[in-house]
């Protein structure tokens, strides 16, 4: 069944000039082909030939036999003679200097590629390869290298033509990986990368809905990063691939193309996707082309002869198409590569493979390449007539000449440069060499009709500046073009919240919601949060802070204890200020809530334990107060003294338990969980503190509030108390002990809400101790003072008024004394 060939053509912009020049040149061309002498010299790098020899019984380094000419490597050599050819003779770049050039065969093998590389690099002005500590100042035989076409042999020099920071122009590898420029420094390509042509594939399989495909490389540098790429892309766009292959290239690639086609009969995918080299496709299609054909289905019909969408069209030439018998919709999507090539488009029973769908760049056509090879064909035909047949082209023994058999080319053959493959990559070799003639003009200092060009002007491969309207952007700078050329641009710089999707991006992206950037990002981050961990100098200082507060808990307590039932310790609250006293190492013991990672629930815990605690111990003190105001204030105290002392006290210090647990209860309620806060957070940072979110605030408020009322009420209650005569003073402990924890709390609000988060968290903590600590030593020291150095003072008298509720005795006022009358003088005698 005869059915007509299919080839879809996508292509994306590749925007590069062309200038027209006059052909008055053609008559002085050189009709050496692969070698040009000149002041300057170009080496350049193409697959002339393809490998003869069988690689399994090479015995000797230069036992490599390349024999077979490759038209469209020999195509594109010619491109490079063309192109400088044009640059000597319009003498507008150059004025004043010849560029010269020599072309070397790669034979698509890496044992081959080296030996011309090397032969690059040896030194000017002796032909030899040193060894030295320093090549600064050293001046290589070819200024840049053209070259070569393939990502494989691009892998095998680019790092050490780097090291000498040479001009490396690819004309066609695209590979991704070397866009590294700290890997290959001084690599440059005049073709997009791989990753631009797996974008463009995954677009199509997305428009066409084919969410279920295969992918199959060659065993090589190309196809694998072009697998890779495809695969990664894919799988971010929703689609699956089903099976990947790989096409060898140095070993038995018939069975393993059976084998493939057989995984992608069982895996029943519909769509294959091709990266790999011609070679690789021409064998693959060879064996695709034996099976047996079926009809395509009808849902591909579907496909519009043309369609937009943004910068890629597709061209569609509509036929009868059949395809493989292997349960398979033969629908084959193309790389670059090997796309439109004529060694597949002339493969026998090709048109039966089914639909093929190929990827090319839209590049410019050099429209005086054709005539310039046939008046050079017909040169090297007239000189071949008028020399005898048994001479040789000159170097054509050299076993190093890329090509013997050109001498016998004519003008029957400029179909050379006449091949869509050639045509397509043409352009590519033309601006590789025209870019490194305007490096050359810009170290030169040339102008229209100098250069500053000398017999002993060096040129080291180093020095060569890019060819460019403006420098490469940086990591996370975009693209402001000036003017109407894309190529001239301001880098400008992606500011925080936004970010540098791609390469060649004109504006920034704003982050997603839930990520934040710093400037000049190329990708957004979660946010990362730092807490205070237990091993930090902040948390270390607040524990040992902590530590000593509960010693000194612990030990008034142990004295305390241990003089229960005394009148000082009865007179202090008895039972009611042992409570108090465990409440404040609670309250220190708390703290540590606000160390180390937070959870949901300790963040529920945080504040109210913190605040009950001190209630405890701040309404145990206020009953106190109460009790010292009563029985100095008021008469006939003593009969409701013991039931102040005791269930009133408790019911006193439970019911402002009760007020404080009630704002506790309404702040939780309130306020969100951890998570809650961190699910609703707006994100504008990248790194933060996090700490509890004291939501809502007015909680905080009202609990802390709540704790200084009380101690405001004990301050005013014993401030104002009469001193007892001869007795111990209560009231003055009271009255210092809760002026310290107001006097500490009021200065905690200034200073809070200056702070940031961390800072905040520490300084909560940091006034907590302080408080706790200004109770204990304002309250509970002067008692230790008296029960251990002078234990004779622990007396009923001496606690009489607080323990009896007897009013302080006044002092007696004394008689003021009166003056003795002085005595009437006797009368003396003989008055």
């Amino acid at each position: 069944m005869s059915a007509s060939f299919k080839l879809l053509v996508l292509c994306w912009a590749f925007g590069l000039g062309c200038s027209l020049q006059s052909p008055e040149w053609f008559h002085n061309i050189s009709t050496n082909l692969f070698n040009l002498s000149g002041d300057i010299l170009l080496g350049g790098l193409f697959p002339i030939n393809q490998i003869t020899s069988n690689l399994t019984e090479r015995v000797e380094p230069g036992n490599i036999s390349c024999n077979s000419l490759n038209k469209f490597g020999l195509g594109l050599a010619l491109v490079m003679k063309y192109s400088v050819d044009e640059i000597n003779a319009n003498q507008t770049l150059l004025p004043g200097i010849k560029l010269g050039y020599e072309i070397f065969d790669t034979c698509r093998q890496s044992a081959v590629i080296v030996e011309p590389t090397l032969s690059f690099l040896t030194e000017k002005s002796t032909g030899e390869l040193p060894v030295k500590c320093n090549y600064t100042d050293y001046e290589t035989r070819v200024a840049a290298v053209i070259g070569p076409y393939i990502s494989e042999m691009v892998s095998v020099i680019a790092k050490l033509l780097g090291f000498f920071l040479m001009p490396q122009i690819s004309y066609g590898a695209t590979s991704e990986k070397f866009s590294d420029k700290l890997r290959y420094p001084s690599f440059l390509r005049t073709v997009p990368s791989d990753k631009l042509l797996a974008e463009a594939m995954v677009h199509l399989m997305k428009k066409f809905r084919w969410n279920w495909v295969a992918v199959v490389g060659s065993e090589d540098e190309y196809g694998q990063e072009g697998q890779r790429q495809f695969s990664k892309r894919a799988l971010n766009m929703s689609i699956c691939v089903a099976y990947e292959g790989t096409i060898p290239m140095y070993s038995d690639a018939e069975r393993a193309v059976n084998n493939i086609l057989n995984n992608i009969k069982a895996t029943k995918v519909g769509v294959v996707v091709l990266f790999c080299q011609t070679q690789s496709a021409e064998v693959f299609f060879k064996e695709v082309s034996k099976a047996e054909r079926s009809c395509l289905p009808k849902d591909f019909k579907k496909l519009s002869k043309s369609q937009h969408d943004g910068a890629l069209i597709i061209h569609s030439i509509q036929s009868d198409v059949q395809v493989i018998k292997r349960n398979m919709t033969g629908v084959w999507v193309a790389s670059t590569t090997w796309a439109i090539h004529n060694r597949l488009s002339s493969l026998p029973n090709i048109h039966t493979v089914g639909t093929i769908i190929g990827f090319t760049y839209k590049t410019q056509t050099l429209q005086l390449l054709t005539a310039y090879t046939e008046e050079l064909f017909t040169r090297l035909d007239e000189e071949r007539t008028k020399s005898s047949p048994l001479a040789p082209e000159s170097g054509r023994d050299d076993p190093r000449h890329p090509c013997p058999q050109c001498w016998n080319l004519s003008r029957e053959d400029v179909s050379l440069v006449m091949q869509p493959a050639v045509q397509r990559i043409a352009f590519s070799v033309y601006a590789a060499i025209y870019s490194v003639a305007q490096g050359l003009h810009t170290l030169l200092g040339c102008n229209t009709t100098a250069c500053m060009w000398g017999a002993e002007t060096k040129i080291y491969p180093w020095q060569i500046p890019l060819s460019a309207c403006s420098p490469n952007c940086g990591q996370g700078q975009v693209r402001r073009v000036k003017g109407s050329h894309s190529c001239c641009f301001d880098c400008i710089n992606c500011m925080n919240g936004t970010f540098q999707a791609k390469q060649w991006d004109t504006q920034c992206t704003k982050c997603p919601v839930g990520q934040w950037s710093l400037i000049r990002s190329t990708k957004c981050t979660k946010p990362t949060f730092d807490v205070l961990s237990w091993g930090q100098s902040e948390s270390l200082g607040m524990m040992l802070a902590g530590a000593v507060l509960l010693i000194c808990q612990g030990s008034v307590g142990v004295v305390f204890l241990k003089h229960h039932g005394t009148p000082l310790v009865s007179a202090s609250g008895g039972a009611l200020g042992g409570v108090a006293l465990l409440s404040l190492m609670g309250g220190c013991l708390s703290l540590l809530l606000f160390l180390a990672q937070p959870g949901d629930i300790v963040c529920r815990l945080q504040l109210p334990l913190t605040s009950i605690f001190h209630t405890v111990a701040l309404s145990t003190i206020m009953a106190i107060s109460l009790q010292i105001i009563y029985v100095t204030e008021l008469e006939k105290a003593a009969s409701h003294l013991d039931i102040m002392r005791s269930l009133g006290g408790w019911l006193l210090v439970l019911a402002c338990c009760g007020v404080q647990a009630g704002f506790c209860g309404w702040f939780v309620q309130n306020g969100p969980s951890l998570s809650e806060y961190l699910a609703n957070m707006n994100v504008d940072f990248v790194r933060k503190f996090l700490s509890c979110p004291m939501q809502p605030p007015a909680g905080f408020v009202l609990m802390q509030c709540f704790n200084c009322t009380l101690a405001f009420i004990s301050f005013m209650c014993t401030f104002m108390a009469a001193e007892p005569v001869r007795q111990y003073n209560l009231a003055r402990d009271i009255t210092f002990s809760t002026l310290i924890y107001c006097v500490i709390w009021l200065i905690f609000v200034p200073v809070y809400t200056g702070l940031v988060d961390e800072l905040r968290s520490i300084a909560h903590v940091s006034f907590s101790l302080g408080s706790s600590m200004g109770l204990v030593a304002a309250y509970y020291f002067p008692k230790c003072h008296l029960l251990l150095r002078k234990p004779e003072l622990n007396t009923s008298d001496y606690f009489r008024t607080f323990l009896e509720g007897i009013q302080p005795p006044q002092e007696e006022q004394q008689p003021e004394p009166q003056p003795e009358p002085e005595p009437e003088p006797e009368p003396q005698p003989g008055q």
